[in-house]
């Protein structure tokens, strides 16, 4: 049975029906009976857990074979890396109790980088939190995802403005979320190696002012990128709900993408490219919204 951790995100639960459509038995892990009953519509089995409760992850897991995991990230975190290690050791001793054979987990470009990334980090340290477990360890490293834009959606279409941490014209590698969940419900099926990395992106890079032009398509009217000052990016974040740690981490991110250390290893990894544009994907989320 396919196991699959943050089944009501915008990735798990897309790796879910991408499974299920597959033919797939699928148990769908969230954290309220609300969500569980979403999934259950699906033709998914469901496990009620959150990943700081041991016992109750071990429960999740049984009769599983292939596990997806991903860590959680709400910005919130008191400590944001001393609560990503919990959870990963909890991951770990939940595997081992229940004889998972085989992780795909949801990592991110840059986590070959060991310090100095902010969130990032929480990708490495995922990389390296299942070594010696003597089971099959795939790793997918997504692209930025163009989900990320939608949260100026609405400001867009009022002012015309799309904030952006990047300079305008700098090109980020993009993909759409939905790629990547079709990518790794296709890994969860396949034979990889154990330690196989994937460096997974869209089918090019965008810059903020691109994205804007992007948003200027869909909407109708002229939005304009706006990068938001150094000076102000901790009273933004702190603004938006995020805790001192957690700003300290996003900032460290933001910092190593501007500094161009958030991109592909190309060393000793798979490169691989899907094909949905940000014209599309912001289209059809326009749309939905």
């Amino acid at each position: 049975m396919n196991i699959v951790l943050g089944a009501s995100g915008q990735v798990g639960s897309a790796i879910v029906s991408n499974l299920l459509h597959k033919g797939q038995t699928v148990k769908g892990i969230v954290r309220n009976e609300e969500k569980a009953a979403i999934l259950k519509s699906k033709g998914a089995d469901t496990a009620i857990a959150d990943a700081h409760n041991l016992p109750a992850l071990k429960a999740a897991f049984r009769n599983g074979s292939t596990l997806f995991a991903l860590t959680p990230e709400t910005g919130k975190e008191k400590d944001v890396l001393g609560e990503t290690n919990d959870i990963l050791v909890n991951y770990r001793v939940a595997a081992e109790a229940t004889g998972i054979q085989k992780i795909v987990a949801l990592s991110s470009m840059g986590a070959q980088h060991s310090e100095g990334t902010g969130n990032l980090l929480m990708s490495h340290m995922l990389e390296h939190a299942f070594n010696g477990m003597g089971i099959t360890r795939v790793f997918v490293r997504p692209a930025y995802y163009y989900s990320n834009w939608m949260n100026y959606l609405d400001l867009a279409k009022e002012q015309g403005i799309l904030p952006t941490f990047f300079p305008v014209d700098m090109k980020v590698m993009m993909i759409s979320p939905e790629d990547v969940a079709a990518f790794v419900a296709e890994t969860m099926l396949g034979n990889d190696e154990d330690g196989t990395i994937y460096e997974l992106a869209g089918p090019t890079s965008y810059s903020s002012a691109e994205v804007a032009a992007v948003f200027s398509n869909v909407l109708g009217k002229e939005v304009k990128a706006q990068q938001i000052p150094r000076e102000q990016w901790d009273a933004t974040l702190a603004g938006i709900g995020f805790s001192p740690d957690g700003v300290k981490n996003f900032i460290e991110m933001t910092l190593a993408v501007i500094d161009g250390r958030s991109g592909p290893e190309g060393h000793g990894t798979i490169s691989a490219q899907k094909n949905t544009t940000l014209q599309d994907y912001v289209q059809k989320a326009a749309k939905a919204a």
